[in-house]
């Protein structure tokens, strides 16, 4: 598993950036670099691509591209950035930031107190993200994953990712130009594919009514063992996390900090100057 570190990476304060269902770790350039900027003590930001996405390999088994998975290799990975700070230099702060997908990947590990991670995770951010996840926002994302073809160049294949990305919200043509370039590999005859294993998609379309409720119980019983400070940025116009799910979840568990963004869906970027601001506040408050 490939992941991208931003900062000093003797700090003994980090914080894990992970990205959406067919995102990649670069989502979160803009925002490790302004962390590490404005924090007051030596910082690392460690943005994983999970696997079969970004410049991590692909799975052998499809059925394994699911939650449990990839929290058994972040555990790997937190186990990695420790033994390279050593055992006299534990990590002292831990910290998670998680956009829909990474987000679950969070609440996975920080609401399970008997996993061996290097240290508790201390503030949890959770981007449009919850236990309950709505039926239709499944049904979206069974209609696209791993539905996807060849490009003649960056700007075709930028635009492409925008029609399935309005949820997003504002974002630059800059911005988002400089984001899609990190979603694309070479494909056949001199054009671009997306980075991804289509087969994340297997599981997803596999997923039934009953199944997602039963994986919702488990969220929630989760959630209400989860002791970090949280903070829960919902996008407005989100189809994926309800304003009834989000209130939920500020009165139990750890009875998260609701921040509701206007002008927004699923899910924020997290790349403008005013929604690095609200992250980072929450961030590196002493």
């Amino acid at each position: 598993m490939a992941y991208w570190r931003w900062g000093d990476a003797q700090a003994d304060h980090v914080v894990v950036c992970v990205h959406g269902l067919t995102r990649q770790g670069r989502d979160f350039d803009r925002l490790a670099q302004a962390l590490v900027a404005q924090s007051p003590k030596p910082l690392q930001v460690i943005c994983p691509d999970v696997a079969g996405r970004g410049r991590s390999e692909w799975l052998s088994e499809p059925a394994l591209y699911q939650i449990p998975q990839y929290a058994a290799d972040m555990l790997v990975m937190l186990g990695q950035v420790q033994a390279q700070l050593g055992a006299d230099r534990p990590i002292q702060t831990l910290d998670w930031v998680g956009t829909s997908m990474g987000g679950l990947i969070g609440m996975v590990l920080a609401g399970q107190p008997g996993l061996p991670l290097p240290a508790p995770i201390h503030r949890l951010v959770l981007n449009d993200v919850g236990p309950a996840i709505t039926w239709s926002s499944v049904q979206r994302m069974q209609g696209y994953v791993g539905q996807y073809g060849q490009y003649r160049d960056l700007d075709e294949a930028a635009a492409a990712l925008w029609t399935l990305s309005q949820g997003f919200g504002p974002v630059s043509d800059g911005v988002w130009r400089e984001m899609s370039t990190h979603m694309l590999r070479p494909g056949t005859n001199g054009q671009f594919t997306l980075h991804y294993d289509p087969a994340i998609g297997a599981s997803i379309r596999a997923m039934t009514v009953e199944a997602a409720a039963a994986g919702e119980a488990t969220l929630w019983a989760l959630f209400d063992q989860i002791q970090a400070q949280t903070l829960l940025i919902r996008g407005q116009d989100s189809d994926l996390l309800t304003p009834e799910t989000a209130t939920e979840m500020t009165q139990r568990g750890p009875h998260a900090q609701l921040d509701t963004w206007p002008g927004f869906g699923h899910a924020p970027t997290l790349t403008g100057d005013d929604q690095i601001a609200v992250v980072a506040k929450f961030l590196l408050a002493v």
